[in-house]
């Protein structure tokens, strides 16, 4: 009865602990993306998981010693694992271990800094996983049980760290995450009362009472992130007066809104313009820049957007219903009523940033959402446009790319509103004479605005408009250009109006129809003249051969592969490193090129971690490729279709956590429930092969139709949506939850020393998939990927084929 009784706590346990690093991991996602950027974030966590190889090569190497005394080092593991977790954020934050994306590159101290990161970062995953490892080496015998509360515990983590992300700033969350493990070590700390052990159990106690004066401490006193000089908010607050305002949790990331007396916003203002610029806060997420906050009730002659080639749309026509896309802080809600707009209707998925922008910043902003004219949605663009029935004079849409340029470090954002299947369903949306307008960013060499109009080009072609020229203008700044869209030929009043606002504020017209060279660049000079005939290619015939042959990526971006910042290609690397240097390289996609350095150093470490270990005890045991195949196909499989879905599904819901939450939910409940009645299938090994092979048919299907599907059913109400979740993944999930623990009851039987190796091989092909996955979605969409995921599953099939393991 006693057994029955810790076994229960054992359990229990291990889901808290379990559910902890799950939370904590999304946690230092969040810290990382605030302090850096999301990719440092990914590549960080990434190197941390890699604790649950080196993990499995300890239980691997030591493992009769730690199995001798896992009653006492199972509560010191977890306890120790809450105490790192409560106290790595400090640490990282000390001046020299703290390093600066922008800077690995120019200041190689930097690299060692970023290496202090991981190791300390590793340190909480290994001590965990360690705990991990050897509750279903030791309870091996009842895996699916073990392996069930493993997964429903990581499941409640992530749901967990979802709440908690409305509530708390990232700086908070590791403090409160780490009183689980410190729960769970002291909730399995030995019940005896034999006097040796009674003072191990005392010290255990004792330990477990430091940690919680230590995690009671971070709460109290929360460490301060220090942020990179380069972040958007950083410079901002190098203004004079500058102080943050506001600052409010928020599942997107924190917003804060900083105000100066001399901060100003007018992108690509006229030269000739002579207004006073009156921005004076502005509004950040993660650090990075949303938007400047304006007052809205000032006269049209007033309003900085109407001397800037944002105007374009109102110049060409009277924009009565104006729908904007991605409101942001809600300049462009602003500029439509300044051309007295009688609907204007603002879509912004951020429900705490429009509370924010109604209450605390209504006065910076002169309650613009209060306005009569205007209707604000907390709802997706793209789910917007699926339900919407309204037709508009104008569809205004966010700004491609960013002053100055980012870097690159937004290659990996996924943007499905600047999609071709985007303005496909923009376009029934549109009164005849009605227009789409976007502005984009010039950049060096050209990249935003040429896939920009290839994805308006094609676009447009798809909707069986012969002469898409006809339909596209476009005016430049001195730093922006602007497109406007229209549904209707444009008309020789419209283009009379084009050029004389062209000149009267000194505009270059970049495309309209009947133009001369000479006019597209009276005012402003280009460095390289190639970009209006790179302009001119794109909307003719022979725009394959730009595709192929210019140095960047600038083919439209699609639903399948919505990365439109993306923009390296390999092959340009050496002329691009001829004409520019070396060292400027990394700075034209440095977000792109640190998952790449991610996936190269984790297959190293994995190496080294995982795989060498084998040397020491050779591989004479047949075996032993046969379990690489077996857990590292599985690893790799289930990642790349947890990375498919939770993207295919970002799309759905529209909001990225929603999407997070019912992928991960759903997919490790069932995965749970799989896993719990996998005890059944052992020694039945034609069983098994039916599940990998109804696995590897789904994933066939899935990538057929799951897009498709996801499309027709997008304007469904929230419930329906999870209901469809839940639905097209329990079958694949229940089945993807019972290769582990089966293989490993099946090295139970066989080869019992292998079962910790096997089970760190898992987690390191697992962390290995999440950036390969990405890499290969960039590169040739998320169907590739799930294709890849089916071959994946066909690794362990052919194991069970030829009796391998």
């Amino acid at each position: 009865m006693v057994y029955i009784a810790i076994r229960g706590r054992l359990l229990l346990s291990l889901g808290m602990l379990s559910a902890a690093i799950i939370a904590f991991q999304l946690a230092l996602m969040q810290v990382l993306s605030i302090v850096q950027w999301h990719h440092f974030a990914y590549m960080v966590i990434s190197m941390a998981l890699l604790g649950f190889g080196a993990g499995g090569t300890l239980l691997s190497l030591f493992r009769q010693r730690l199995l001798k005394r896992i009653h006492w080092l199972l509560p010191v593991l977890m306890i120790s694992c809450g105490i790192t977790m409560s106290l790595v954020i400090y640490v990282s934050q000390f001046a020299f271990i703290r390093f600066d994306s922008y800077l690995l590159f120019a200041n190689y101290a930097h690299i060692g800094r970023l290496l202090l990161t991981y190791l300390l970062f590793f340190i909480p995953f290994l001590l965990g996983a360690l705990a991990i490892g050897l509750i279903f080496d030791h309870y091996v015998a009842l895996i699916g049980k073990v392996y069930f509360a493993n997964l429903l515990g990581s499941a409640a983590g992530g749901l967990l760290l979802l709440a908690l992300l409305y509530f708390l700033l990232p700086h908070r969350l590791p403090a409160f995450i780490s009183f689980l493990p410190v729960i769970a070590g002291t909730m399995i700390i030995p019940v005896d009362h034999e006097s040796s052990r009674f003072k191990n159990k005392v010290a255990l106690f004792l330990f477990a009472f430091i940690a919680f004066i230590s995690c009671t401490g971070s709460i109290i006193i929360p460490p301060q992130l220090q942020l990179s000089q380069f972040k958007d908010i950083s410079k901002a607050l190098l203004l004079p007066d500058a102080r943050i305002k506001l600052e409010k949790a928020s599942p997107y990331g924190p917003i804060q809104a900083v105000t100066s007396p001399v901060l100003r916003y007018a992108p690509g203002l006229s030269l000739l313009a002579s207004q006073p610029v009156n921005a004076s806060t502005a509004v950040f997420i993660n650090g990075d820049w949303v938007g400047a906050v304006t007052g809205s009730s000032q006269p049209d002659t007033a309003f900085i957007l109407n001397y800037t080639s944002f105007d374009l749309p109102y110049r060409m026509a009277d924009r009565k219903d104006v729908l904007v896309l991605q409101a942001g802080a809600g300049i462009a809600v602003a500029h439509a009523l300044s051309h007295h707009a009688t609907q204007v209707v603002a879509v912004e998925p951020n429900a705490i940033l429009v509370a924010a922008l109604k209450h605390e910043l209504a006065a910076d902003n002169d309650s613009l959402f209060y306005q009569p004219a205007v209707t604000v949605h907390t709802q997706e663009p793209r789910n917007f446009l699926f339900s919407d029935t309204t037709h508009y004079d104008l569809i205004s849409l966010p700004v491609a790319g960013s002053f100055g340029g980012s870097a690159g470090l937004y290659s990996l954002h996924e943007q499905f509103i600047l999609t071709k299947e985007a303005f496909l369903s923009m376009w029934p949306r549109l009164k005849e004479g009605g227009a789409i307008s976007i502005t984009a960013w010039m950049d060096y060499p050209a990249r935003n605005p040429l896939k920009l109009l290839a994805t308006l080009t094609e676009a447009l072609e798809q909707l069986n408009i012969r002469q898409p020229q006809h339909h596209i203008a476009a005016i430049r700044s001195w730093g922006t250009i602007s497109f406007v869209v229209t549904k209707s030929a444009l008309t020789g009043t419209e283009i009379r109006n084009i050029r004389n606002f062209c000149n009267q504020w000194q505009f270059d017209p970049a495309l309209l129809p009947g133009l001369q060279p000479t006019e597209r660049a009276r005012y402003h000079q280009l460095q390289d003249s190639s970009f209006f005939q790179n302009m001119d290619q794109l909307l003719s015939t022979g725009r394959d051969s730009l595709y192929a042959d210019y140095d960047f990526n600038i083919r439209p971006a699609i639903d399948n592969s919505p990365y439109f910042s993306q923009f390296i290609r390999w092959k340009s690397l050496p002329r691009l490193a001829e004409y520019f240097g070396n060292r400027s390289i990394p700075f034209f996609e440095i977000g792109y090129v640190l998952v790449v350095i991610t996936l190269v150093q984790i297959a190293l470490i994995s190496f080294v971690l995982v795989l060498l270990p084998l040397f020491k005890p050779g591989w004479k045991d047949k075996s032993k490729p046969g379990v690489l195949l077996y857990f590292g196909g599985i690893g790799l499989g289930y990642m790349f279709v947890e990375m498919v879905f939770i993207q295919h599904f970002t799309f759905y819901f529209g909001h990225p956590v929603y999407a997070a939450a019912a992928v991960i939910t759903a997919l490790l409940l069932f995965s749970g429930l799989g896993s719990f009645v996998s005890g059944r299938l052992e020694g039945k090994r034609k069983l098994l092969l039916l599940v990998f092979t109804v696995i590897i048919v789904l994933l066939f299907i899935y990538a057929a139709v799951l897009m498709p599907l996801l499309r027709q059913t997008a304007q469904s109400g929230l419930p329906v949506k999870l209901l469809i979740v839940f639905l097209l993944m329990a079958p694949l999930a229940f089945c993807m939850g019972i290769p582990f623990p089966a293989g490993l009851s099946q090295l139970a039987r066989t080869q019992s020393p292998a079962i910790p190796w096997a089970w760190g091989l898992n987690g390191c092909m697992s962390v290995i998939s999440a950036a390969l996955a990405t890499l290969i979605a960039v590169e040739a969409g998320f169907t590739m990927v799930m294709w890849l995921a089916a071959f994946a599953y066909c690794l362990p099939l052919i194991v069970l084929i030829f009796y391998l393991i």
